[in-house]
């Protein structure tokens, strides 16, 4: 599905600017680990007024620097996960990034440094929906000379479990002890269907605010939005424009690790706090690392870190990305802020993100 701004008045200026403070650090720190924990709740742990913490969010999240937004979840022993390099006829990668961002399959679309024009990371229920429709949907934009498609076989780590780290331990571990959503059992009922585009939008839209929309009755819609979010149903994610918050470079490894050191590889990069992504592939290269770095000179230096941390990790290629222009459904401009609209295929990603069994992808 296709959706548009996120709800309430939030277009921003494509000029606006916004210098983040050590609070505002923080708060995104809080929402990353609990990304719909009530201002009352927050500001308890963080020693600030609750309203305070409001105003602070809607002015974070109108300068496009963090964004929150819900997916629905699906089975990870089911669902296919591939990467994919895309060749592009001379000058015409910008138009067929363009293009590769409306499909909503396509969850992520970046623009490397390196032998490829294009790196695409694709979500699909299955494999044979991959190879039947969206592999032939990515060959057919104008412009794609040819693809080459490595299929996940496990994800060990990926973007929403990376944090800031701003806040102090003993914050950080009261937002993680917050309790969840109370549990609600059974069929989601059809009403309560409404509201998960919404909640794709913005992962912390409000009762009232969906109500409005929706032209409901507001305590209706707060007592379906406490029946979606005790469904187990939905996950939600805080991301940001990563070069705004100190980490401007992006770089992924294609790598080979030896047979039957996967499960000790994931469990060593988990100790790098830059690592943002891991997964087994098929292919030659066999395993991906993803890391936020502050500087290309880190490159050096997490690749020694790689080779100190995995023995036996062959790096074949990396790659640095000069843009970003989708992640994880949502559009970014060129600086790595949210355009506060997405492009997804119904919001759905694996429920399960550490160690997840994935089919032969």
């Amino acid at each position: 599905m296709q959706t548009d701004a996120g709800i309430g008045s939030d277009h921003a200026s494509s000029d606006l600017e916004h210098v983040l403070t050590e609070a505002d650090l923080e708060l995104i720190n809080a929402l990353q680990i609990a990304p719909r924990a009530t201002w009352q709740d927050a500001g308890r742990i963080l020693g600030v007024r609750p309203a305070t913490l409001a105003v602070r969010w809607e002015r974070i999240r109108r300068s496009r620097v963090a964004w929150i937004t819900g997916y629905s979840i699906g089975d990870p022993t089911a669902m296919n996960l591939a990467f994919v390099d895309v060749d592009c006829e001379p000058g015409r990668v910008g138009e067929v990034a363009d293009a590769l961002c409306e499909i909503p399959e396509v969850q992520s679309v970046e623009l490397p440094a390196g032998h490829h024009d294009l790196l695409l990371t694709v979500f699909t229920p299955t494999v044979t929906d991959y190879a039947r429709t969206t592999g032939p949907a990515i060959l057919r934009v104008p412009g794609v000379e040819r693809t080459q498609t490595s299929l996940g076989s496990r994800l060990h780590l990926a973007g929403h479990s990376w944090r800031l780290s701003a806040l102090d331990p003993a914050k950080a571990a009261a937002f993680a002890a917050l309790p969840a959503p109370r549990p609600a059992p059974g069929p989601l009922p059809e009403a309560c269907q409404d509201l998960l585009p919404l909640l794709m939008r913005d992962g912390r839209a409000t009762a009232a605010q969906m109500a409005k929309i929706l032209d409901r009755n507001a305590s209706t819609v707060q007592r379906q939005l406490a029946r979606v979010l005790g469904s187990g149903l939905m996950s939600f994610r805080c991301d940001v424009a990563h070069g705004l918050v100190g980490f401007p470079v992006t770089c992924t490894w294609y790598a080979k690790v030896p047979p039957g050191k996967h499960a000790a590889a994931a469990v060593a990069v988990r100790s790098l706090r830059s690592v943002r992504l891991a997964a087994s592939v098929t292919g030659q290269a066999n395993f991906i690392v993803t890391m936020w770095l502050r500087s290309v000179a880190e490159v050096m230096n997490a690749e020694l870190a790689l080779q100190e941390k995995i023995p036996g990790i062959e790096l074949i290629e990396s790659l640095v990305m000069l843009r970003i222009a989708k992640r994880m459904g949502v559009l970014l401009d060129p600086d790595g802020r949210s355009l506060h609209r997405s492009v997804v295929a119904g919001g759905v990603m694996p429920s399960d993100l550490d160690d997840s069994s994935l089919p032969a992808e």
